[in-house]
């Protein structure tokens, strides 16, 4: 069996890498040069799209699929299903590039079959070892597809309501980083600093986690539909300040010495921080929604893929579960693309050169992944 279909994080994560910087690339080339791209959507939708349905899915996908036979304690999806599954994904990325010389249906039908065939496996999966617990996990992916399917609607000329596939995938997204950070963030650090004693441990799950994700759920959700309610900017506010709260309950400052961790603890302040703006872009406060759309994309999305990325592939392969200097390196360039991407929504004058400055730093972080560890998820021999 090739060793990319061994396991999921193996082809998953190299596609969310090559993605990642290749469709940002695109974009940038498109944005500066005018380079005409043959998709049925406008050059930014298909930027948001790919980003949101392309590189982020294919993140999705590979945690899951790494993740679900520890949840049940099967084997891993690998083989001919696994094979499926990265060429749908792959369909898909072709037919949205080239949809303007497809008929819309055709378009739609092959960007949606990797979802849909997602949504199934992980659901098979998950209901064959019995894990009703992991069940809900379910419910974001599917919820990613229907947002994508509006997308495409609205692309194709449907009346819907102006960004409400985007909107709606970028809440489903946010709501499943903020339910795995719970669960890997504390309990990875718990571990840390169970070897590294003179620090309080993180504080167990309980009502805060409830009602921090609760609320913020409830406020991303709200916002995907009336993105301009003064309400839900409220909603958001309190979101944020609760998960603040609930990050400072995960002594993440304590993790400092070792960046493989500490960089999960950064991911979710990208989150709490994105929350606020978006709160604070509903009211007449001169906050852009650029910024706050950002925070949470480039900024606690990025960030947690990379995160999660560079330590599932060193665990999976039999590496030390320690970065080094090349993935300090990435976490480091990957949070300059974020913070630059941010102030180019608020400095008017220097928008474009931050924007540019940003892509390159992004394009460099993946780079950089693809360089050190994919040599790990294309190889069973052992590597330094």
């Amino acid at each position: 069996m090739p060793v990319l279909l061994t396991q999921g994080f193996r082809p998953f994560f190299l596609a969310a890498g090559l993605w990642a910087a290749a469709a940002l690339a695109l974009w940038i080339l498109v944005l500066t040069n005018g380079l005409a791209l043959p998709s049925r959507f406008d050059p930014l939708a298909w930027h948001i799209h790919e980003m949101l349905f392309g590189f982020v899915m294919a993140a999705i996908a590979g945690f899951l699929l790494t993740a679900i036979p520890n949840w049940t304690r099967r084997l891993p999806v690998r083989g001919v299903p696994l094979a499926w599954l990265a060429g749908s994904w792959l369909l898909g990325r072709i037919a949205c590039l080239v949809s303007a010389g497809l008929p819309p249906w055709l378009a739609i039908v092959a960007d949606l079959l990797f979802p849909a065939s997602l949504v199934l496996v992980v659901a098979r999966e998950i209901v064959a070892g019995r894990n009703w617990r992991n069940l809900p996990m379910v419910a974001p992916v599917a919820l990613l597809g229907v947002a994508n399917l509006l997308m495409h609607l609205e692309a194709a000329g449907v009346n819907l309501p102006f960004g409400l596939g985007w909107r709606l995938g970028l809440a489903a997204v946010t709501v499943l980083v903020s339910v795995v950070a719970g669960r890997i963030v504390p309990s990875f650090t718990r571990n840390w600093l169970a070897r590294h004693p003179g620090s309080a441990l993180p504080a167990p799950h309980g009502k805060v986690d409830r009602v921090a994700l609760g609320i913020l759920h409830a406020g991303l959700l709200a916002w995907a539909f009336f993105p301009e309610m003064k309400a839900v900017g409220a909603v958001l506010l309190a979101g944020a300040a609760l998960n603040l709260w609930r990050l400072l309950r995960w002594h993440g400052e304590a993790t400092a010495a070792e960046p493989l961790l500490l960089i999960l603890h950064i991911g979710y302040g990208w989150l709490v921080l994105g929350a606020a703006l978006l709160g604070l872009a509903q009211f007449d406060l001169g906050v852009p929604q650029s910024a706050a759309i950002h925070a949470l994309t480039a900024g606690a999305i990025g960030t947690m893929i990379l995160a999660v990325m560079t330590r599932a592939t060193r665990g999976h392969t039999g590496r030390e579960l320690s970065a080094d200097r090349v993935t300090s390196l990435i976490y480091a360039l990957v949070t300059l693309a974020a913070i630059m991407r941010v102030a180019a929504a608020f400095i008017g004058a220097w928008t474009l050169p931050l924007l540019v400055a940003s892509a390159g730093f992004w394009i460099a972080a993946f780079a950089g992944f693809l360089l050190r560890y994919g040599p790990m998820l294309t190889s069973l021999r052992p590597a330094p």
